[in-house]
């Protein structure tokens, strides 16, 4: 019973949280390369998965889909702290600092690929199903928190990489309405779908398209 529930946790929640820690780690060392220390003045240049977590998007959000059925669960770390007026080049390295995280996870999706390639040279069938296992989900988990990030909807990264070269006053205030939109996120995500189930309609594109799109990235790998 306990080494069934080890394994669980190995094969199911560890790709999850190496997902989330080096998305948000990999943000903290593209800024502090750009001329930011404050990632690392905070501590959050480390693996350690205690200092990333956020109760609403580790905990909270997944948990929702998970009761809700969506059929999909993923959720983000605490953002890494990054000072955009301390960067060397601020339009430039925006759009590094912003775009690390998700070329983390697909990189990191693109790796476990490779590895999947070579379980079929292991010997033992249990030891085969279980790294297998291990490395299907951190494709898949890597592939869905690169599509969702790079939805252009503030905080999510998609939104900087999109719209952070401007100097536009009422973009700049867009980007920055972090609360709003995950307020918006949770709204599209859960709440909609909900009411319109209720009333007998099925309908949910933001489900729609995290499932479509990480599929179909997914499929290129698999």
């Amino acid at each position: 019973m306990i080494t069934n529930f080890l394994l669980s946790i190995l094969v199911n929640f560890v790709p999850i949280i190496l997902a989330i820690v080096l998305h948000e780690t990999a943000h903290g060392y593209a800024a502090y390369w750009c001329g930011d220390n404050t990632a690392k003045k905070y501590g959050r240049l480390s693996l350690n998965p205690l200092r990333h977590v956020d109760i609403m998007g580790s905990i909270i959000f997944p948990l929702i889909l998970l009761l809700s059925k969506t059929g999909f669960v993923f959720g983000w770390a605490k953002p890494v702290p990054v000072d955009f007026d301390k960067l060397r080049h601020p339009k430039r390295d925006m759009f590094i600092v912003a775009s690390a995280g998700i070329i983390t996870n697909l990189l990191l999706a693109l790796f476990s690929s490779l590895l999947l390639q070579l379980t079929r040279y292991i010997p033992s069938e249990l030891l085969h199903g279980i790294i297998s296992l291990f490395l299907m989900n951190m494709i898949i988990f890597n592939i869905v928190l690169a599509v969702f990030n790079a939805l252009p909807i503030p905080p999510l990264d998609g939104s900087k990489i999109l719209l952070g070269w401007s100097d536009n006053t009422h973009i700049q205030k867009f980007l920055q309405a972090d609360r709003q939109g995950t307020l918006f996120i949770i709204t599209i995500a859960f709440i909609l779908p909900m009411l319109l189930r209720y009333i007998g309609y099925d309908f949910n594109p933001f489900g729609t398209y995290m499932i479509k799109a990480s599929k179909f990235f997914i499929s290129l790998l698999l």
